[in-house]
């Protein structure tokens, strides 16, 4: 009876042991606040390819439709083995979105890597104090009443210089910012099966282009082999030729 328990936890645990659940889906990271981290993700689906199109189709749905947060797609790709889809979406919305790109599929391949961008957001925002410095000095000089004509159209000049600098200073912010609220994920879909196909394919062709040149190889080495003799043989036979007409001769005239 002991035994028999024994073996029914036994049974029981390996069991447990053998269930396999869902693959983990990646988690978003958030940078720290004393750091400036963008994050990148990158994962790899095996699916099969009748269900690559409609799960990009439904990534993209819940991205564009905010579901998870705010997301932007960026790119969508379909082949005839796979696709892909690239999103940037809130941290938060990266587990459930590369959850519903595994869901049925075995994920190969994972990676999260992160760039530091401090030092572009440190020199974006030093040009950006240089330059409403520079704006200040320049609405000083604008406000005096002693300005001439040809000074005040000059300062003008480069007041609209500085307007535009000072745009782009702030669409570059602007997307570091976003770059740090936000992850980049790409998802890539691929069929093996499809995958292998067109690798045994490729096979096939290179054999046949390697079977061809040997073909070729061989020829040639014959022919190569072959030409000596032919040096040789090709002033015989004209000499035998020669000789041939010059007997027939003599015989018809003699007939």
């Amino acid at each position: 009876m002991i035994l028999a328990v024994a073996l029914a936890f036994g049974a029981a645990g390996c069991s447990k042991k053998e269930v396999v659940g869902p693959p983990a889906p990646l988690a978003g990271q958030k940078a720290k606040a004393d750091a400036m981290l963008a994050y990148s993700h990158q994962m790899d689906v095996d699916l099969p390819l009748a269900d690559i199109a409609p799960r990009i189709a439904a990534i993209q749905q819940a991205c564009t439709k905010g579901t998870y947060g705010a997301c932007n797609v960026l790119t969508v790709e379909q082949g005839s083995s796979g696709g892909s889809v690239a999103v940037r979406v809130v941290p938060e919305g990266v587990e459930p979105l590369t959850g519903i790109a595994s869901r049925g599929g075995k994920v190969s391949s994972r990676r999260t890597s992160a760039e530091d961008i401090s030092q572009a957001v440190h020199d974006t925002q030093r040009d950006r104090d240089q330059l409403e410095a520079y704006a200040k000095r320049l609405d000083e000089i604008a406000a005096r009443k002693d300005l001439g004509v040809s000074d005040l159209i000059t300062v003008s000049r480069e007041q609209a210089e500085v307007a535009e600098k000072r745009r782009t200073l702030m669409t570059a912010s602007a997307d570091q910012q976003h770059r740090l609220d936000t992850n980049y994920l790409r998802i890539s879909f691929t069929d093996p099966h499809a995958r292998a196909g067109r690798r045994d394919f490729g096979e096939i062709g290179d054999d046949m282009l390697d079977s061809a040149s040997e073909g070729i190889g061989d020829a040639l080495r014959l022919l190569a082999g072959g030409l000596p003799f032919l040096v040789i043989a090709f002033p015989l036979a004209l000499l035998w030729w020669a000789l041939w007409r010059r007997a027939t001769k003599r015989w018809r005239r003699q007939d």
